[in-house]
C-alpha cells in the first residue's frame, strides 16, 4: 500500500481517537456533536444519538449498506451510505477502512473506494462504494461479498492513501492492473469520465478469463465511447501473465507516460525493476493491497491496558489493537494497516514485536498496536 505521511502530535492523548473528517466543512454538525459529547459525560453520547439515527456518531463515522450488487461469480460492489462526519471530497484512487460486526468482534479490512468524490453530494446521494474480490484465505471478504446483508450498519475510518490521480490528469496515462487490482482505477476511470479528462489513456488489464474481469462491461463500452481509452485485456489462463520486459511490444511509448499500476505483488515488483531499469521510477505510482509479515515467533502474553485496568491472554500473532477490542477498549485506528500512525500508543512495560518487521519494542517507545503483538507480558498506556 502506498505510504502515508500523517504526523500524530505528542500532545494529543493517545486514547483520543483522530479529528473526524469532514469537522471543518460541517462546523455546525461538529459543534452539535461535541456539545453531545459533553453534556452526555461520563455516559457515551452514541447511547442518546442512536436511539435517532443509528448512522450518527459522536467518536466514530459509521455507513449502512444500501446494495450489494454482484459483479463477478466471486465479487461485489457494496454501496453504502455515511452517516455524521464523512467528507465525500476524497480524492480518486483511495481507499477506506470498513469494520463489520462478525461473532461479536468489529473485524477490519481497507478497500478502494471505487465511486467517484462529489465535494457537495446532493441530498439522497450522497454514497460511496467499495468492490470487494472473495479471497480463498479472506474470511471477511467472502462474508461482505457472499453474506452481508443490505440495512448492516458498519464502521467506517476516513479515505486516505496517496495512490491517487491528480486534477488535471496527465497529458498521457499508462493503467497497469491485475484482478481486483482494478478497484482504485476505476475510481480514476470514473472521475475523468466526469471531469471530461479521457484524452490519451491506455489501461492494460489481466485476469483469468474474461468472466472475470470485474467493470467489464464498463469497460467495454468507455473503450467504445472514447477514443482517447484504450483497453488490451490480457486473459492470464491462455495467455499466460504478461511480461514487463516486454510491455513496448502493446504499449511502444510506455516510459513516456506517467504509470499507475496496481495488481499482485510479483507484478509490482518487476515493475519497479523495469521503469527503475529504465531510468524513469518517479513515472511509476504503486498501490499495494497486502502487507507483507515477518515469521510469527514466541507465545504471546498477557497485555494489559494500564488506563482502564484491563488485561487479556494473547497469542503472538494477535495485534495488540485487536487484544485491546476483545475486552472493549476502544484504541485510536486509522488505516489498521500499519500506514497512517493513527493507533501510536505508549508501551509502559514488557516488549512488543511489530508483525511486519519482526523488530520487538522495549518500554519507553511508541509503538502501532494494529502491526504489532504481544512478546511476552506488556504493558500499554491505553
Amino acid at each position: 500500500m502506498a505510504k502515508n505521511s500523517i504526523k500524530v502530535s505528542a500532545n494529543v492523548a493517545d486514547t483520543i481517537r483522530p479529528t473526524v473528517a469532514g469537522a471543518k466543512e460541517r462546523p455546525g454538525w461538529h459543534a452539535l456533536r461535541t456539545i453531545a459529547g459533553r453534556i452526555t459525560t461520563p455516559l457515551l453520547p452514541d447511547d442518546y444519538l442512536k436511539l435517532a439515527n443509528p448512522l450518527w456518531s459522536a467518536r466514530e463515522l459509521r455507513g449502512r449498506v444500501v446494495e450489494v450488487r454482484q459483479e463477478t461469480p466471486d465479487s461485489a460492489t457494496l454501496v453504502v451510505k455515511p452517516g455524521w462526519g464523512f467528507s465525500f471530497d476524497y480524492e480518486p484512487g483511495q481507499y477506506i477502512g470498513i469494520g463489520v460486526l462478525m461473532d461479536g468482534r468489529w473485524r477490519w479490512r481497507s478497500y478502494s473506494l471505487t465511486s467517484v468524490p462529489d465535494k457537495h453530494p446532493i441530498a439522497g446521494q450522497r454514497t460511496i462504494a467499495i468492490t470487494v474480490k472473495a479471497m480463498p484465505e479472506g474470511f471477511l471478504s467472502s462474508h461482505l461479498v457472499n453474506g452481508l446483508a443490505p440495512g448492516t450498519v458498519v464502521r467506517l475510518a476516513a479515505p486516505q492513501g496517496n495512490f491517487v490521480m491528480p486534477d488535471p490528469a496527465p497529458a498521457s496515462v499508462l493503467f497497469l492492473t491485475a484482478g481486483s487490482g482494478i478497484t482504485p482505477v476505476m475510481s480514476m476511470l470514473r472521475t475523468l469520465v466526469r471531469r471530461d479528462q479521457i484524452t490519451d489513456i491506455i489501461h492494460v488489464h489481466s485476469a483469468p478469463t474474461e468472466a472475470d474481469v470485474l467493470f467489464g462491461s464498463e469497460l467495454a463500452q468507455l473503450h467504445d465511447a472514447h477514443p482517447g481509452y484504450r483497453l488490451h485485456l490480457r486473459s492470464t489462463r491462455t495467455e499466460g501473465r504478461l511480461d514487463l520486459s516486454r510491455l513496448a511490444e502493446v504499449v511502444p511509448d510506455w516510459q513516456e507516460r506517467q504509470a499507475w499500476a496496481c495488481g499482485p505483488e510479483g507484478m509490482l515488483n518487476d515493475a519497479e525493476k523495469v521503469w527503475a531499469a529504465a531510468g524513469i521510477p518517479e513515472h511509476l505510482h504503486q498501490e499495494r493491497f497486502a502487507v507483507s509479515r515477518a515469521a510469527v515467533h514466541g507465545v504471546g502474553g498477557t497485555v494489559t491496558f494500564e488506563r482502564s485496568g484491563k488485561s487479556v491472554e494473547v497469542d503472538s500473532a494477535t495485534p495488540l489493537m485487536d487484544a485491546g477490542e476483545q475486552v472493549g477498549i476502544r484504541m485510536p485506528f486509522g488505516c489498521r494497516m500499519g500506514i497512517c500512525q493513527s493507533c501510536v500508543v505508549g508501551l509502559v512495560g514488557g516488549h512488543v514485536r511489530d508483525l511486519r518487521t519482526g523488530v520487538e519494542y522495549e518500554p519507553g517507545n511508541r509503538i502501532q498496536t494494529c502491526v504489532s503483538a504481544a512478546s511476552g507480558d506488556c504493558v500499554l498506556d491505553v
